[in-house]
């Protein structure tokens, strides 16, 4: 059973995550975490994998300070850096390490950004409007909702948050801040619910999820930003090296299987008797679909309980 850290935090699908990048880590090498947070797949990776190095990259520099006291135990085995996710190739060229061994990108939330109410991510207690991931940089959730226009309101809701009412819910919005300008979770909570039919609300989880989870998104331009990774990882791996990502949402998850997919799949025209070495695959798929948390793990850590885990390998000779 998965053992929360020092800091309360559970990483998700942690035994599995490590099962399925340590072997290629067997001979040492470099394991990137694109997603530090707190450190908990680092820190496993690190213990179960004495040869391996840790190159730990992170947005939020709250994240990275509490990353870099746990892990001082492990030295030099250990750099950090602060960036988002698709700088991968800056980082790595900064690190002297083109080529490594093992990536994981965790796209959820850390436990810190969620459980400090003034980051502002969390719709069930009232807080800034803030949601930034990197701190004092760039707009905030209330920018956002206070001079976005209804159109392109609605237009992040309903591609980000998939919000069914995404346009009532954005007429409300536009029309609650002529009065007051957006500065508080709380408000925009209760206006969301104000624009969600009762019915709706009674089913499907909290009113405000939808619209947090497309501000959070927007603000952060997360999908932008794992658009860029993607191909940036898959370039990076060694020959029989592996990307693992935890995905969240369907959103992020589509994305993620659509660039599995196309980097496992031979590149020739369909109907040649011979695929040409050249336009072979460089890929393999290591799992079948996304895996899920088991139920057990669910139960323990709530959080976890959208997890999906895909992972790929370069083929040796790729």
């Amino acid at each position: 059973m998965m053992q929360p850290t020092a800091t309360g935090h559970v990483p998700v699908m942690v035994a599995r995550v490590v099962g399925l990048l340590a072997p290629a880590l067997v001979a040492g090498g470099t394991y990137v975490d694109c997603t530090l947070g707190l450190a908990g797949h680092a820190q496993a990776i690190l213990k179960a994998c004495p040869d391996a190095r840790v190159v730990g990259i992170d947005r939020d520099a709250d994240a990275l300070a509490i990353a870099r006291e746990r892990l001082a135990p492990f030295g030099d085995r250990v750099a950090l850096y602060e960036a988002v996710y698709d700088e991968l190739p800056e980082v790595l060229a900064e690190d002297g390490t083109p080529r490594v061994q093992a990536i994981l990108a965790d796209l959820g939330l850390s436990s810190l950004q969620i459980d400090r109410r003034e980051r502002g991510f969390a719709y069930s207690v009232d807080a800034p409007l803030d949601m930034r991931m990197t701190q004092h940089e760039g707009p905030t959730a209330a920018d956002v909702v206070n001079t976005y226009d209804a159109r392109a309101l609605a237009r992040v809701l309903r591609t980000f948050g998939e919000e069914r009412f995404a346009d009532r819910v954005a007429r409300r919005i536009v029309a609650e801040r002529e009065a007051e300008p957006f500065t508080t979770s709380g408000r925009l909570v209760a206006v969301i619910g104000e624009a969600i039919p009762a019915a709706a609300r009674a089913s499907g989880g909290h009113p405000a999820k939808r619209t947090f989870q497309a501000l959070r998104i927007e603000v952060n331009r997360e999908l932008e930003a794992l658009e860029g990774l993607l191909p940036a990882a898959l370039d990076a791996l060694a020959p029989a090296g592996r990307l693992a990502v935890l995905a969240y949402h369907s959103l992020e998850d589509r994305l993620v299987k659509r660039a599995f997919a196309a980097a496992s799949t031979d590149r020739a025209p369909r109907g040649l008797p011979v695929v040409p070495p050249e336009l072979r695959a460089r890929f393999q798929l290591v799992t079948r679909g996304a895996e899920r948390p088991s139920a057990e793990e669910e139960a323990a850590n709530p959080r976890a309980a959208s997890a999906r885990l895909r992972v790929i390998e370069r083929k040796a000779a790729a």
